[in-house]
């Protein structure tokens, strides 16, 4: 009987789960939130995308500007390197 009993719970929590979900789907409350989290959420990406973008210039002129520096590092050392020979 005892396997019985837990059966018709499962059913019973089924049903009722089932009942509460379509409940709360069908609320004007709750499909606003969504629309705003959704809103949220997309904003959010959106500015993610934008700072990644902005990182990937810096990074793109730091390593621009060590290019240089390296080029002028090394002229430097030649140029010293012939006055002292």
């Amino acid at each position: 009987m005892a396997g019985g009993g837990n059966f018709l719970h499962r059913v019973i929590s089924y049903v009722e789960n089932k009942l509460i979900v379509n409940g709360l789907a069908n609320k004007q409350v709750i499909a606003s939130m969504e629309a705003v989290s959704v809103l949220s959420t997309s904003v959010f990406i959106h500015a993610a995308v934008q700072t990644k973008r902005k990182i990937a210039d810096q990074i793109e002129d730091v390593s621009k500007n060590f290019e240089v520096l390296t080029v002028e590092l090394l002229k430097s050392y030649k140029n010293k390197r012939r006055y002292e020979n």
